[in-house]
């Protein structure tokens, strides 16, 4: 049982790992843009929401391999 446990502790801690270094991401691909990605989202822009699910991916895909 505890076993168990301790294993749906680590998921839990790469999940939160995982969230922050998205919204880091997020956060640094945001500031280096000169447009507001948020607003270009919201207003439906396809390309935008490409490139932020793009970054989310990769990181996903870095972090896969480093964890």
């Amino acid at each position: 049982m505890n076993e168990v446990l301790l294993k749906i502790l680590e998921i839990i801690i790469y999940f939160v790992i995982g969230i922050v270094f998205c919204l880091i991401g997020y956060f640094i691909l945001s500031k280096s843009k000169k447009y507001n990605l948020n607003k270009e989202i919201d207003e439906g822009n396809k390309a935008a929401g490409i490139m932020v699910s793009g970054l989310f991916i990769a990181i996903a895909i870095v972090m896969s391999g480093a964890l």
